[in-house]
């Protein structure tokens, strides 16, 4: 409908932003706002996750204290002891769960849906700027 009155009719692409605009959020809105339904449970599931791994790390670090600088592995090696490999690894595992979203989606997400979604009004910008501008000032915002 917007090519059609931009192409035939004459109308400027310009005078249809707020229809870009309510088309292009519309889109994002449907597609990305039934994955929120699923908020509730990832922000239970992250603050029992923190909770579980804060409770597990604490006893871990405890132990490895008691037992490695406080004296109870006496004659063991340090060098190449699992221990200081399971207590980076339960590291790295609460960093996962740390860093758990509130929302399955990012910003990243958002914005490549909104590229996707105005694409194929991208050819009505040839009515606005010529095809060597237009691949100039792409050109500058890529690079």
């Amino acid at each position: 409908m917007i090519a059609s009155r931009v192409l035939y009719e004459g109308q400027s692409l310009l005078s249809f932003k707020m229809q870009i605009g309510t088309l292009v959020g519309f889109f994002v809105l449907v597609i990305l706002g039934p994955l929120a339904m699923f908020s509730p449970q990832l922000s239970r599931a992250k603050r029992s996750g923190l909770a579980e791994y804060g409770n597990l790390a604490s006893n871990y670090v405890r132990e490895f204290d008691e037992k490695w600088l406080h004296g109870d592995a006496k004659g063991e090696e340090v060098l190449g002891t699992a221990d200081i490999q399971s207590l980076a690894d339960l590291g790295n595992s609460y960093a996962v769960v740390r860093e758990m979203r509130s929302v399955p989606f990012g910003l990243d997400d958002i914005t490549r849906l909104v590229v996707a979604t105005s694409a194929p009004l991208l050819p009505l910008l040839l009515t606005i700027m010529p095809l060597d501008e237009l691949v100039m000032r792409i050109l500058k915002i890529v690079f």
